[in-house]
């Protein structure tokens, strides 16, 4: 018999009704007689009126915009409909709007590795904006053009953003891990205009100097014509402070600005201009009202078979899935203090950077995550006084795992949510947050991911916190489970689907003129549904259970389970540093089920680890999932923003091609190849 669930948290009475989602269902209930019930019948109205609903969110978050007299959208299968045709929005001026009302309050507060801390008002960022498009403007960048960056978790890669958005022209960035190659292999599709980059950044002790890739960043990026350098080093910023007054204005020239305070950009190909000295002077911003549905971003995917795809979304998709999250789902308002532990290249950074739609304050840092040991980030919550946390489920299970309880040094009381996410929260990991962060917070495990540049499923402020599960699907997301025949299925492992279109679903992908490529991507499973690659329990109530990637499903003799439900207990064995389990299809109907793990420091796969190891399996798992072999590892292959590299190595295991592997979308290199050579010697 299942256990019953364990219920962690529960939300007081008051701050429910006091939330800006029961505040807009009681609107809905006078409007449109919505049921006031609980939180999934509301969300089942929202499905059944959908466009209803999405028109009354922009009316509710004040979205600025021209609404044009066209239908919420065209279209009613996914995935060709398109949304408000006619409606012009630009993303830059619905974040901005909120300077008026904040004007000289922090809207973005910097933090560095070495405790620098900068803080940039509403009406600086502003007054920037606008100093950056209008220098984009005069180099002729606009509606059609692209601004790529190669740039850390800064306040002045937010500015970068919004510019770029503000004159409508369409933004990449990755962080400064990436090499000349994994950046090719993104911007280069996507042929840039303006390439952003730092001068050096603080990372895990170390100041790594960025100047002298440049040059290699510009030889595979042919299509740039100007560059900017963001001088973001105290030393360097400070000469640039003293020199602004002396350098040409905005425009006037190409690279003299550059060339006085950084002699190695004298000799790039293109003019180079200092960040400092473009926003010198603050500009009110002009901005490009453009289609709903005009591209304002690229993501990526994983890259981790063949070229990463090129994930576009619309100004308007964005803007509205913006103020949805955070309004309903977040219950964020004017004067939070939302902190994401994030590097640039993980679609959560763009997620930080929505959080300004709602007068909300973020924080930036460009450092290690765990950089002085295992407080860093609580540190930052404490010191910042953040109201919402968002981090990967690594951040908070690594602290978990090194025994850390960040109440004895912080006092974390005024932290009112952690949104968890890139993984499956481990079970310990929840309880840990109670026992030893704070018995007050909201822990969200939500889940969503760059393909929609927000979230499906996950947090709410109305209902409780239930370890293990996400609270339920987001309100406008028709979310299911379904079996292989397309059923919806309860209680059973299914896969996860979305059956009715939501705005900020990618307008396309880049160079796919067809739409080929999009339809294979998410609906040639289920034609008409949106089939995200997640499998999924889902429960009565309509939580969820997220079981891991669909197609790294372990399945044994067709009783299936996801990945993360078996490393979950391998990982809380003592001895275990990480783990990842394959399960691979081969010929003949055979199947192969190997587990790698690393052991802890010090450590080895020993015949002790290994009985520990298989005990635990049978006893909290199932014995029909212990390993075929249990093999030491030096790491577990990962993607740079931290997902597992399960699929290619399957598919090496199933005699893939070892040259179809992306090598540069690792995290790391050497792990990597280590896998690659124990596909090719198992023969």
């Amino acid at each position: 018999m299942p256990e019953s669930p364990t219920v962690l948290w529960r939300p007081d009475p008051a701050t429910v009704e006091a939330s800006q989602m029961r505040e807009f269902q009681r609107l809905m209930g006078e409007r449109h007689d919505a049921p006031q019930g609980d939180y999934a019948e509301f969300w089942r109205w929202t499905i059944d009126r959908l466009d209803v609903f999405w028109e009354e969110i922009i009316e509710y978050a004040g979205v600025v915009w021209e609404r044009g007299d066209g239908p919420v959208r065209d279209g009613d299968t996914m995935p060709d409909v398109r949304w408000f045709p006619g409606a012009r929005i630009n993303y830059a001026e619905n974040l901005l709007r909120w300077s008026h009302e904040r004007g000289d309050e922090p809207a973005i507060i910097g933090r560095h590795e070495d405790d620098r801390r900068e803080v940039l008002t509403w009406n600086e960022v502003r007054g920037q904006v606008g100093a950056f498009a209008a220098r984009l403007r005069d180099w002729g960048v606009g509606p059609g053009d692209t601004v790529c960056a190669v740039l850390p978790n800064l306040p002045q890669t937010v500015v970068a953003l919004l510019a770029t958005a503000t004159v409508g022209a369409v933004w990449s960035v990755v962080n400064t891990d990436f090499g000349q190659q994994g950046v090719a292999e993104r911007f280069a599709q996507i042929e840039p205009t303006v390439l952003v980059t730092a001068d050096s950044v603080l990372f895990n002790g170390k100041t790594i100097d960025l100047l002298p890739s440049v040059d290699e960043l510009l030889d595979v990026l042919p299509t740039v014509t100007h560059h900017v350098l963001i001088d973001q080093a105290p030393v360097e910023q400070e000469s640039a402070e003293q020199e602004s007054a002396e350098q040409v204005p905005a425009g006037d020239g190409p690279a003299e600005d550059a060339s006085a305070q950084h002699g190695l950009l004298e000799e790039l190909r293109v003019p180079s201009a200092l960040y400092s000295t473009i926003v010198a002077s603050p500009q009110e911003p002009e901005f490009e009202r453009v289609e709903f549905s005009h591209p304002l971003w690229v993501l990526y995917s994983s890259g981790t078979t063949g070229k990463p795809k090129g994930i576009v979304h619309g100004h308007g998709g964005v803007v509205v899935e913006a103020n949805r999250a955070n309004i309903l789902q977040y219950d964020a308002r004017p004067g939070d203090i939302q902190y994401s532990a994030v590097a640039t290249t993980w679609v959560v950074w763009n997620l930080i950077v929505n959080a300004l739609s709602r007068g909300v304050t973020i924080v930036t840092y460009d450092g290690a995550p765990f950089a002085g040991g295992p407080h860093r980030q609580f540190d930052l919550l404490a010191s910042e006084n953040v109201t919402h946390f968002g981090t990967g489920a690594a951040v908070l299970s690594t602290a978990q795992r090194l025994g850390y309880s960040p109440k004895a040094d912080y006092d974390l009381s005024g932290l009112k949510s952690i949104l968890s996410t890139g993984s499956p929260l481990p079970d310990p990991t929840w309880d840990w947050v109670y026992e030893h962060m704070s018995e007050t917070v909201k822990l969200g495990s939500d889940s969503g991911g760059t393909d929609i540049a927000s979230g499906f499923i996950g947090s709410n402020p109305t209902a409780p916190v239930v370890r293990g599960r996400l609270q339920g699907p987001y309100l406008g997301v028709a979310a299911d489970s379904w079996n292989t025949s397309g059923e919806s299925v309860t209680g059973e492992l299914g896969e996860f689907v979305v059956t009715a279109p939501m705005p900020s679903m990618p307008v396309g992908f880049w160079n796919d003129t067809d739409g080929s490529r999009y339809r294979e991507a998410y609906f040639d499973a289920f034609p008409g549904a949106w089939r995200h690659g997640d499998w999924v329990t889902r429960h009565e109530d309509e939580s969820y259970v997220i079981h891991g990637r669909s197609d790294s499903t372990i399945n044994r003799g067709g009783i299936r389970m996801g990945s993360a439900d078996i490393t979950q207990i391998v990982d809380r064995v003592d001895g275990v540093a990480a783990s990842m389990v394959i399960g691979a299809e081969l010929p003949g109907g055979e199947y192969y089920m190997p587990l790698f793990v690393v052991p802890s420091s010090g450590g080895a796969v020993d015949d002790g680890l290994q009985e520990r190891i298989v005990t635990a399996i049978r006893e909290q798992l199932s014995p029909r999932y212990v390993p075929d072999e249990i093999i030491a590892a030096p790491g577990v292959p990962t993607t740079r923003t931290g997902k597992l590299l399960e699929i290619p190595i399957k598919r090496l295991l199933q005699g893939g091609d070892p040259q179809s592997v992306n090598r540069d979308a690792a995290a790391d290199t050497v792990v990597l190849d280590w896998y690659v050579d124990f596909a090719a010697n198992r023969g």
